[in-house]
């Protein structure tokens, strides 16, 4: 009797560890699929990421200031205070101006890919360590990204931001496709054994 109950019970582990993995399967397409419209539609992508981006500053901001106004009576008070007003501040400048939030979101980018190329080359080439060849590739694509990027600024504000977001969901997706996709596999061998 124990055996069998013990059996009925790894079975139904094993199906909700398979519906779990089937599940993260599922949710890996539905962000494959997000991505590659997001990557068709980029200008579109870029203006909900910026929306995206500003409501959840808002609402970040507002959270932190209920939890400010909760802890008024510690030493944190007001840091948290100017923390959320600043949270708040820059999603409602965000939610009204969101193209004017993407150029200046896709020039940070673009700053940034320049100055890490830079670093990357110049550290790769000084340091000469045991990735010497793809620290120095790697420099040198963020030095064309960032040139690239600043070349067509402004309008590149229009796509940049969208393709990096739709790019990050369909890796995402995917990742999360292999990993349902694998656990399910590895439940099977398990539950076969």
């Amino acid at each position: 009797m124990t055996r069998s109950t013990g059996a009925a019970g790894s079975r139904a582990d094993t199906a909700k560890l398979n519906r779990g993995f089937g599940m993260l399967a599922v949710l890996g397409v539905i962000l494959v699929v997000a991505g590659v419209i997001g990557l068709i539609y980029t200008a579109a992508a870029t203006l909900t990421t910026m929306l995206l981006f500003g409501w959840l500053l808002l609402v970040g901001g507002l959270v932190g200031l209920l939890h400010a106004v909760q802890a008024r009576q510690t030493s944190f008070f007001w840091l948290g205070l100017v923390v959320a007003a600043l949270n708040i501040a820059a999603g409602v400048v965000i939610i009204k101006t969101p193209e004017a939030a993407a150029e200046a979101l896709t020039m940070f980018a673009a700053l940034l890919f320049l100055t890490g190329g830079v670093f990357r080359l110049v550290g790769s080439l000084v340091v000469r360590g045991p990735q010497f060849g793809w620290t120095l590739v790697q420099g040198a694509f963020g030095l064309l990204l960032g040139i690239l990027v600043l070349a067509t600024w402004p309008s590149s504000s229009q796509y940049v931001i969208g393709t990096f977001f739709s790019l990050s969901l369909l890796f995402d997706g995917l990742g999360l496709i292999a990993t349902g996709y694998g656990g399910r596999r590895v439940v099977g061998m398990v539950a076969g054994k």
